[in-house]
């Protein structure tokens, strides 16, 4: 996943920037990252929550209200996400690999893929991470299940037209997350394909007709993002992908 500046978003959600700019100052609302040139810069669960803040301001909620029933709203939903962690423990514990299969399918029409994986896919693989064996059985189907799964999406989506994208881990060990961000990646119109082993030293010159989307883990090591940002500067087509 890539930072978006303010006028990307503004484009993306229809808004104007100076909406975005009260909403942050006189409301609270986001809390945008800054650049060292004091620019924001703005995430995917960003972007979900202005449209869920611009959804709140459409039906005719002042604005001033919306935080209090963003933070209502969020209590319900995490106790949601929760029970459908559970649902998904089931599957695994009984063996049920095609309801997961079929579960997985389903929930992809109903809601994005950064919100899948955020609320759902990495807290639950999170919570199966560890030596216990048992556990680290059911790790590795989930993980099958969903690789298979993205695959398809991936592969489906490359009939399309767009942007052509490689998405990359840098000196990582877990490498299901490439996946899972090469999922987002594809819903928000990139044609994804995804490095099959995480490098331990990265050269995007190797790499010259593709936009290169880096994985460096959940918090990226300050030298790595830096790293990016000059090679940005240099010219290189090259987003750093963070949660």
């Amino acid at each position: 996943m890539a930072w978006y500046t303010i006028g990307e978003v503004a484009q993306l959600c229809d808004i104007n920037p100076v909406t975005l700019r009260a909403w942050q100052r006189r409301y609270d609302l986001l809390k945008p990252q800054r650049t060292d040139g004091g620019h924001r810069l703005f995430t995917d669960s960003d972007i979900e929550r202005i449209r869920e803040i611009k959804r709140w301001v459409d039906t005719g909620v002042q604005v001033s209200k919306v935080k209090k029933l963003l933070i209502e709203g969020s209590k319900e939903q995490q106790q949601d996400w929760r029970e459908r962690q559970e649902e998904v423990l089931r599957y695994l514990q009984s063996g049920r690999i095609d309801r997961l299969r079929q579960w997985l399918k389903e929930s992809t029409r109903h809601y994005p893929a950064r919100t899948l994986v955020n609320q759902l896919i990495t807290p639950l693989r999170q919570r199966l991470a560890g030596s216990q064996s048992t556990f680290c059985a059911m790790l590795g189907i989930l993980d099958g299940v969903l690789i298979n799964t993205i695959a398809l999406i991936l592969a489906a989506s490359r009939k399309k037209p767009g942007h052509d994208a490689l998405v990359v881990g840098w000196n990582v060990n877990d490498i299901t997350p490439l996946w899972l961000e090469g999922w987002v990646a594809c819903e928000q119109g990139w044609r994804v394909d995804v490095l099959a082993h995480s490098l331990p030293q990265l050269q995007p010159g190797l790499f010259p007709e593709q936009t290169l989307l880096v994985w460096c883990g959940a918090v990226s090591a300050p030298q790595q993002a830096l790293q990016i940002q000059r090679w940005q500067e240099q010219g290189y087509a090259i987003r750093l992908c963070t949660n």
